[in-house]
């Protein structure tokens, strides 16, 4: 089989091509052959060291594919069965891989596994944002940044479904019709215009109950500005670079807002809430709630390019790896 692997933190370039002698799955473990593997910004923070792994390490957090092998243990997957992950232990790049079954949800038939391959991150990332760090209420205005990229076009849609007015921002006007699409009321440029301004003269100046950010740095402050009397500012990615230095007494204390770093890894900790979030997910893309466009395809060889595009902001929308047959 085929793996990327990284041995030192850095850019694009440290992502490394090795042929793997993959052995037998443990207990509770199976082998999966990858259809296809999710490409997602989190991959960068990987492999640049931001959220540092143990070296050598493989690299890629989710992925799709059908079963090859099972553990002498497993009684809930057999062979042949399509099935799909995201999280830990890393290693998604790559042909084949031994998995444990903690982590492995069943993927429906009538589901295509490049889609699922997209969704796994992203979709599970929606459904903790929208159901549990802050569970929307029906006509309830949000605010979400970068409402183009991978996590929002699917959230989106899925706020939409939950009858909330959103408030989209992206990062240049290409991505504005984007956004309208995936289900955005009303879209800003951030890079063009104020967006805190924007969103209080769209709120009638009351402000919004709750901003999703994964941008980061760049937007933090003025999602502060956005936020009604004790609102709540969901702070789970950092696409511009980390939060730093908060000044509690300036930022949070003057409104009482709530302040949150949510992620896969406090909500998606068990077998059932792993399950309860893949059923939800599984559900509103059968019934056409949530749609996927896979914006480009990429062979595994490849993923120094994908990497580089990804950080260019040139992947618009999801993407994947097809693993080399």
């Amino acid at each position: 089989m085929i793996a990327i692997k990284i041995d030192k933190f850095g850019g694009p370039e440290v992502l490394k091509i090795e042929k793997v002698t993959l052995g037998k799955p443990g207990p509770e473990e199976v082998v999966i052959k990858h259809e296809a593997i999710g490409l997602n910004f989190i991959d960068t923070y990987h492999r640049s060291g931001l959220y540092p792994v143990e070296l050598p390490s493989g690299i890629g957090a989710e992925a799709s594919g059908i079963i090859e092998e099972v553990g002498s243990n497993v009684k809930d997957f057999t062979v042949g069965e399509h099935v799909a992950y995201s999280g830990a232990p890393l290693g998604a790049y790559s042909t084949k891989r031994i998995y444990p079954t903690k982590n492995l949800v069943k993927v429906p038939r009538e589901i295509n596994l490049d889609i699922v391959a997209t969704l796994m991150i992203k979709g599970l990332t929606t459904f903790y944002l929208l159901h549990k760090t802050y569970p929307v209420s029906s006509g309830e205005t949000v605010l979400f940044h970068a409402a183009a990229g991978g996590v929002g076009q699917i959230f989106c849609q899925w706020a939409k479904n939950l009858n909330c007015k959103i408030i989209g921002t992206v990062g240049s006007d290409e991505k504005i019709n984007i956004a309208k699409k995936n289900g955005c009321d009303f879209v800003i440029n951030y890079s063009k215009d104020n967006f805190a301004k924007k969103v209080l003269e769209f709120t009638g100046g009351k402000g919004v109950p709750v901003v999703y950010d994964g941008v980061g740095k760049n937007t933090f402050e003025g999602s502060i500005e956005c936020l009604k009397m004790k609102g709540m500012m969901v702070s789970f990615g950092n696409a511009s670079g980390p939060v730093e230095n908060i000044d509690v007494k300036k930022m949070i204390q003057p409104k009482g807002l709530y302040f949150t770093r949510p992620s896969m890894a406090q909500y998606l900790t068990t077998k059932e809430e792993i399950n309860e979030a893949a059923d939800m997910l599984f559900k509103k893309v059968k019934l056409g709630k949530v749609k996927v466009n896979i914006f480009k395809k990429y062979q595994l060889e490849d993923a120094i390019q994908a990497h580089t595009d990804l950080e260019n902001r040139k992947i618009i929308g999801p993407a994947i790896f097809k693993p080399t047959k």
